[in-house]
């Protein structure tokens, strides 16, 4: 798994008007080629009335999965630009789709070519890029009189945390980088003097 990878937050939407045409940019963050395939096929119902419906969507860790389509703008003017976008701001999982109505007026290969990357750009910055960060859950259990303790090194080091669970002892659940975990595991042990039952847990994404 990636230590952390850019992508989307969520799927979103923005319209621009260049020369009369419409294009409307939709973004969307995607964990499979189905779902991506799913995405556009959703946009192309919505906007079965539109000129085109063009696309590019990147997939895998080291995205081995890559296409795009034009849609039936001239070659290389539409999906190809797109997919570019999204290499140039280095997502990985993502889909976008840009929706053109044309206005009458024609753009050429090279005004098609900065339309289609500009209406990208909108779907990406309306779907809210972020960074994913691979971290272990560590739980921390130690008595009552070193939660003060704990909770205020926690802070003042810049760790994240997660729930903090209050029973017979104090839990708190910690979220180390993953490639930092031992690192954190060997500093919260020396910090409550080995008196803390600290546990390794699974590894999960955030983007916070």
């Amino acid at each position: 798994m990636l230590a952390r990878y850019r992508t989307l937050r969520r799927e979103g939407a923005r319209e621009i008007v260049i020369k009369k045409s419409r294009f409307i940019g939709y973004g969307k963050p995607v964990t499979s080629e189905d779902e991506a395939i799913a995405f556009i096929e959703s946009i192309r119902k919505k906007h079965w009335d539109a000129t085109h419906n063009c696309y590019a969507y990147v997939i895998g860790e080291r995205d081995e999965i890559q296409k795009s389509s034009d849609d039936g703008e001239p070659s290389g003017t539409a999906g190809r630009p797109i997919l570019e976008v999204i290499k140039a701001q280095q997502l990985k999982f993502t889909a976008i789709v840009v929706t053109r109505y044309f206005g009458g007026i024609m753009l050429g290969a090279g005004g098609l070519i900065r339309a289609y990357t500009e209406g990208a750009v909108q779907a990406i910055e309306a779907s809210e890029p972020i960074e994913r960060v691979l971290r272990r859950k560590v739980a921390v259990e130690a008595d009552y009189t070193w939660y003060g303790k704990i909770e205020n090194e926690l802070r003042n080091r810049g760790w994240h945390v997660g729930d903090t669970v209050f029973a017979d002892r104090v839990t708190v659940v910690c979220l180390p980088e993953v490639e930092e975990a031992d690192r954190f595991i060997a500093w919260m042990t020396d910090l409550t003097q080995g008196r803390a039952t600290i546990t390794p847990g699974e590894t999960e994404y955030y983007d916070f």
